[in-house]
């Protein structure tokens, strides 16, 4: 194979790995319920996890999160929107942890600018302490200077919307009650 035809498939493999990992493009659906309704939670933490410093469970778990909102924080313009000094991650931390949990898809508006795109759920791949971990990293990194969240902060709001079936959109987000 050429180079050229050799790059061309890496790129187009990152593509797809990109616009997988961050659930499709900003005018599709869920294919199913099945992408939309999580699984079970993960489960129970280990005891020996409590000793494990957040801060490193948290940049670990959000390597998960760059291919959409990148290493840096800033999001890709026009498409996935920036978690450096959002308003969102600054403001109700239950709501960012449902957002987690869910998912989110539809319109949103981020520091004043729309995005719609998808972002899909991660409630069934992560355990409380490691949504609780990469919420307080995005919260506390970037220059954002929002409150930590706890593996128990998680819980409740897990608790609260076990019934959820779907991602969240961002109106039934701002109506909803933890």
């Amino acid at each position: 194979m050429s180079s050229a035809k050799t790059l061309l498939f890496t790129l187009s493999a990152v593509a797809v790995t990109a616009v997988a990992a961050c659930g499709g493009g900003a005018d599709k659906a869920p294919a199913s319920d099945a992408m939309a309704t999580p699984a079970a939670a993960p489960a129970a933490e280990p005891a020996a996890v409590a000793s494990v410093n957040m801060d490193s469970i948290g940049k670990e778990v959000y390597v998960t999160c760059t291919t959409c909102h990148q290493a840096n924080g800033q999001g890709v313009p026009n498409t996935y929107p920036p978690l450096a000094g959002s308003d969102i991650v600054a403001g109700d931390a239950n709501r960012v942890i449902a957002i987690v949990l869910h998912g989110l898809m539809g319109p949103v508006k981020v520091n004043g600018k729309e995005y719609n795109n998808v972002m899909s759920p991660w409630g069934a791949a992560f355990n409380d302490t490691q949504v609780a971990a990469v919420v307080t990293y995005v919260r506390t990194q970037w220059g954002n200077t929002a409150s930590a969240v706890t593996a128990a902060d998680v819980a409740k709001v897990r608790a609260a919307t076990s019934s959820r079936a779907t991602m969240w959109t961002w109106d039934e987000l701002t109506k909803a009650t933890f």
